[in-house]
């Protein structure tokens, strides 16, 4: 089988890769602060990731057979709030939708992932909002005069959508500049595609790679996920830190142990690997 751009892959599916980079993403350790197979939370399991990586698939097969991207976000995290902690993977399926929507039908490049979220509409920003409704999720106040459009008043902002003609590329747009997700959204999935390079280019058994770009990413920008739930000193530190343990002058395993007694969970980043996961999948990384 080839997909995007002729790169033979293997005979899994699109959707079966999306699914598989959610599941290779929290298997990898250690990735500071974020639960994986060794470490976890007393409210945020390693089961609850491994469930909710399962109850996606709907919403995923959506994205792959070319349904609207709003919807098919909306049902993958309806989907994922089926287990018991809440939010698991919301963040990483606002960046796999998009990606598996290009993949099957051959534009999964940085030019073919942004022609495909400027084609969101304003049904889609729509089925966006509603998605809060289904769990919590972690986010920052709007900017003044944007108070209508907050994403937790879910349903109930729908009108204020329609009356703006906001579409969903049009939302991201406006968190851009706080939200790392967001950020990908509106430039061709950068860091993505830059993280399935170096996937690409390891060695070794893929969860162990996952790990080590975890890391590449957490030492190359504040994580914003740390900003929204503690301050913009704690990401720096992260940072800080992260680039100490590519420095060779911190553990890896001493820091993840202290980050998850901190609570600090550097989410944005691990959305972003899981995106690289399924790209380096549907490139030919061989799992």
């Amino acid at each position: 089988m080839v997909r995007s751009g002729g790169v033979p892959v293997s005979e899994r599916s699109v959707a079966q890769n999306a699914q598989l980079a959610l599941l290779l993403e929290v298997t990898g350790t250690p990735k500071p602060g974020n639960v994986d197979r060794e470490r976890e939370y007393d409210d945020l399991r390693f089961e609850h990731f491994m469930a909710g990586a399962v109850g996606v698939r709907s919403g995923l097969d959506r994205a792959a057979a070319g349904d609207p991207i709003g919807p098919a976000f909306e049902t993958a995290v309806d989907g994922m709030a089926g287990q018991s902690a809440g939010n698991t993977q919301f963040g990483a399926l606002l960046v796999l939708t998009p990606l598996a929507a290009a993949a099957s039908d051959g534009r999964l490049s940085p030019s073919g992932v942004d022609a495909v979220v400027r084609e969101t509409t304003v049904d889609d920003a729509a089925a966006f909002y509603r998605s809060f409704e289904h769990v919590d999720v972690a986010v920052d106040d709007p900017p003044d005069g944007l108070e209508p459009l907050d994403v937790r008043r879910g349903s109930d902002a729908i009108p204020e959508l329609r009356a703006r003609e906001l579409t969903l590329f049009d939302v991201m747009a406006e968190s851009a500049d706080v939200d790392g997700v967001a950020a990908e959204w509106v430039s061709g999935f950068e860091r993505v595609f830059e993280a399935s390079e170096m996937l690409l280019d390891g060695s070794g058994p893929v969860a162990d790679r996952a790990s080590d770009v975890f890391i590449e990413l957490l030492a190359d920008e504040p994580d914003t996920f740390i900003v929204t739930r503690q301050n913009c000193d704690t990401a720096a530190e992260v940072q800080r830190r992260a680039q100490a343990v590519l420095d060779g002058e911190e553990d890896a395993t001493a820091l993840a142990e202290e980050f998850v007694e901190r609570d600090i969970n550097p989410g944005t980043t691990a959305d972003l690997v899981a995106g690289a996961l399924f790209v380096a999948l549907e490139r030919g990384l061989d799992v």
